[in-house]
């Protein structure tokens, strides 16, 4: 049964400011078992998953009296389980290769990785150039610079709505685009993140 959101992201904000707990389970109540599913999309692994939702709760909680009056917790939160994720991932990537003897081990980086992650840096750069300016523009602000949609909103002079809007737009196209060429736009993210 979902909860359902009582108050504002504002007034949730200021209750959290004042160390309210149950402003804060109420907000888990609301987003954890979404953000589960998100998170256990990419790491395949429900322990893994409840790990990096626990972890976003607890830096919102670290976090709490350093938030601007514009945020928005659903924007906040999925992007910090995002950032978590490729946390995960990069670690369990590291894991991979403390447990491999040093005759199996091979460069990190070899000539032919170096290749495909420009290969794969050169094919993103082209779905890139085929969004309009605005949206990629948009786009860039977001995933490269990582600036919430709150922020851009105000940078750009434009509402919160409309970024959401234009980040759709360009999530969708970008993953038809990588579909079409067989390829994974959520996996090019991450390799393209993680170098």
């Amino acid at each position: 049964m979902r909860i359902a959101k009582e108050f504002s992201d504002q007034e949730c904000l200021k209750r959290l400011q004042q160390d309210d707990i149950q402003a804060f389970d109420q907000l888990f109540d609301l987003y954890a078992p979404e953000l589960c599913r998100f998170a256990h999309g990419y790491l395949k692994s429900h322990a893994d998953a409840e790990d990096a939702v626990q972890e976003c709760f607890l830096k919102l909680w670290e976090r709490r009296q350093s938030f601007d009056a514009g945020i928005l917790f659903k924007a906040y939160l999925y992007k910090a389980a995002y950032h978590t994720v490729l946390k995960h991932l990069r670690r369990q990537r590291y894991w991979v290769f403390e447990e491999c003897g040093e005759e199996t081990l091979i460069e990190e980086a070899g000539p032919s990785q170096v290749i495909e992650y420009q290969e794969l840096e050169q094919f993103y750069q082209v779905a890139m150039a085929q969004l309009p300016p605005r949206r990629r523009e948009i786009f860039a602000l977001n995933r490269q610079q990582g600036l919430s949609y709150a922020r851009i909103a105000q940078d750009l002079n434009i509402s919160v709505k409309c970024v959401e809007n234009q980040m759709t737009h360009a999530l969708k196209f970008l993953r038809l685009y990588f579909q079409a060429h067989g390829m994974s736009l959520g996996l090019a993210l991450l390799v393209l993140a993680q170098c």
